[in-house]
């Protein structure tokens, strides 16, 4: 497939060269979307169905058989070899079961190693003689070592997880899951699958995925292009947000927390709105030898009905001149001309309509605008009476004068301020879809300037609640997606854990009374019990040890600690001639260690672990909620063994 787009001959196919351009761009990007991956098999399933699919069973037709992929392949004469996972006609190799068959016959999964076929495996779903099983090679899948990015889960998408993949594209669905619930696969798979379903609506409107950080979108940015889809953007609220911002400051909690509830959203539109003034004169318009009044009650009454209906800010101030050219209009009809479109838009274009527009509705810099109600008390005051309190207003003014918007420290929350400042102005471009991971850490204003990218699209919310660890992570998924502006979306609830292993979140669920009361705890499904140790050290190279003894372990090893004892750690592993990576970076044969600060840990998934001092890592945050919420996050990362190394206590709601 990849060699017949390769030969295909453009040359006397298209009007010009711009039509050229874009043609070898498109078969560019099909070429690069069939690069063969050396590891990852064409097919991995196949179905054996009682009958034709779409046929009537009456007349006793015969069954087809089909093998199920990672993308669709067909042969020399078109004929399908491989069927696309996301094909209706897939959907039984993963909802299939002794109790609904589905009209299949056999399925089959088959094994490989280093992308080599090595075993195959037979249900009989519609044999009642044999009974149901676990599948070996699944569970084989599911406890492969982790090395390198994230990969896709194609072929061990479990029921429920596909109920959720395949939901429709007008809906937006969120998804709560423990650690290892697979909810961040579940929704780089549904994105994979709305563009199977809707792929030219998608590539008009676009679909983003947004992540936490940096190093988590590196450590994912191999699902999609291994399923074929390449025109996937990935971004985090920051970079949305930012737009040329310079982001050089920081705000304690309390800032922090005020800057980002939904408040100060009302505080802005008033801001903004404030700057539209009543008219005091009458507007005068030459044309000619004639001149057009146009009083100031009647231009009243175009400002009130322009903010009555509510619109874009600057989208008002468009109108405006054009309702003023109107009504100038009106009244050359009344004296007998008979103006067209075009006087109207010359009339628009007035020097005295255009001197009204600015004194009645001025422009309205959106960073002058936050810059002023963060460092002007009196400003703020005006637009925040009634919404925030006194101190609360206190909280998140600047201490000192800021002469300019370049010279401003702004801060990340800022950042988010002016941008809901610039959507009230102008209308933000929406996206088709959009994915949005772990979700829990985002303010209400975070959320509404995710949702101004997909107020006409849907989202895939995914999250853990109890992996919350902002002072302002959200208490509840109904409130968040009320501030994304998709109160109708459905929660869905993902409890089967895939990746930690049973004694591993056994031990680490101790915390959830205390950090999510309520949230089901997660039940591994792993055969594999996994390796855990609680030690007690003395020393760093104690911890060093720790690390060395894992590493013998086939597969990727992460240490966790609290940010502040990363440099001693990392000193350490130097010391003792062990190379390691950053979060992000791409684990290699030689170099297999990961020193990971904590607050960079959440999404990320290591062969074995090893977490450094539990109470350091609750001591590293503002508040104790927060940082046992930090160390529920690290302590379930292993998706083969842990090992935790403590000099200090354990925190209390560890003890057995």
């Amino acid at each position: 497939m990849r060699e017949d787009a390769e030969s295909l001959d453009i040359k006397d196919v298209t009007a010009n060269w711009v039509n050229a351009e874009v043609l070898a761009r498109q078969i560019g990007e099909r070429i690069k979307s069939l690069a063969d991956l050396s590891d990852t098999p064409l097919f991995f399933g196949r179905l054996d169905y009682l009958h034709s699919p779409g046929a009537d069973r009456a007349e006793g037709a015969d069954g087809e058989r089909f093998y199920i992929g990672r993308r669709h392949v067909h042969d020399h004469d078109g004929d399908p070899m491989v069927i696309d996972w996301r094909a209706p006609v897939s959907q039984p190799f993963y909802r299939a079961s002794k109790k609904d068959p589905m009209d299949v016959g056999l399925r089959r999964r088959f094994g490989y190693t280093r992308g080599e076929i090595t075993a195959y495996e037979d249900e009989h779903l519609s044999d009642p003689a044999e009974t149901a099983t676990t599948s070996k090679l699944l569970q084989q899948e599911i406890e492969r070592p982790r090395v390198g990015p994230m990969r896709d889960i194609v072929a061990t998408i479990q029921p429920e997880q596909d109920e959720i993949v395949r939901s429709g594209l007008g809906g937006t669905v969120c998804v709560q899951g423990g650690p290892g619930t697979g909810k961040t696969a579940v929704g780089l798979h549904r994105v994979a699958y709305l563009l199977y379903a809707h792929r030219e609506r998608l590539a008009r409107t676009g679909t983003l995925v947004i992540g936490p950080n940096r190093s988590f979108l590196h450590y994912i940015e191999q699902v999609l292009p291994a399923l074929g889809e390449l025109s996937v953007k990935q971004a985090t609220v920051d970079d949305l947000v930012a737009a040329g911002l310079e982001v050089r400051g920081t705000d304690d909690a309390a800032a922090a927390v005020l800057k980002g509830d939904a408040r100060m959203a009302e505080v802005l539109k008033r801001a903004v709105y404030a700057h539209v003034t009543m008219p005091a004169e009458p507007v005068m318009v030459v044309r000619g030898s004639r001149r057009w009044r146009v009083p100031a009650y009647e231009i009243e009454e175009i400002v009130r009905e322009l903010l009555d209906r509510g619109i874009r800010y600057g989208a008002a101030r468009e109108a405006l001149p054009q309702r003023i050219a109107h009504a100038v209009l009106v009244q050359m009809e009344r004296s007998g001309e008979a103006p067209d479109d075009r006087v109207q838009d010359a009339v628009a274009r007035n020097a005295a309509v255009k001197a009204a527009v600015k004194a009645i509705w001025p422009p309205v810099d959106p960073a002058k605008l936050v810059l002023r109600l963060l460092t002007d008390a009196d400003f703020l005051a005006a637009h925040a009476e009634g919404i925030l309190e006194e101190d609360e207003q206190k909280t998140i003014l600047w201490a000192k004068p800021v002469r300019s918007v370049k010279s401003a420290k702004w801060s990340a929350a800022d950042a988010v301020l002016i941008d809901e400042a610039t959507d009230i102005v102008e209308r933000t471009h929406s996206l088709g879809h959009v994915v949005l991971d772990e979700a829990q850490d985002l303010s209400p204003m975070q959320y509404r300037a995710v949702g101004r990218r997909c107020s006409t699209g849907s989202a895939t919310v995914l999250g853990d609640l109890a992996q919350g660890t902002t002072p302002w992570a959200t208490r509840s998924w109904g409130e968040a997606l009320a501030h994304l502006g998709k109160s109708d979306g459905v929660i869905e609830e993902l409890t089967a854990g895939f990746r930690v292993p049973t004694d591993v979140i056994t031990y680490a669920s101790r915390l959830l009374p205390h950090i999510a009361p309520g949230l089901t705890p997660v039940a591994s499904v792993r055969e594999n019990p996994g390796f855990f140790d609680v030690r007690p050290v003395q020393t760093t190279d104690q911890v060093v040890a720790a690390c060395e003894e894992l590493l013998r372990n086939e597969g990727s090893t992460g240490l966790i600690a609290a940010d502040a004892r990363v440099p001693e750690l990392a000193q350490a592993l130097t010391a003792a001639g062990i190379g390691h990576l950053a979060p992000g970076e791409e684990t290699t044969a030689e170099t297999r260690l990961t020193l990971v600060p904590a607050s960079l840990a959440k999404g990320l998934e290591y062969d074995y672990v090893v977490l450094d001092e539990p109470q350091a890592v609750v001591d590293g945050e503002p508040d104790e909620r927060t940082g046992l919420r930090r160390l529920y996050v690290a302590l379930t990362r292993a998706v083969s063994g842990l090992i935790v190394t403590h000099a200090a206590p354990l925190p209390a709601e560890l003890a057995d």
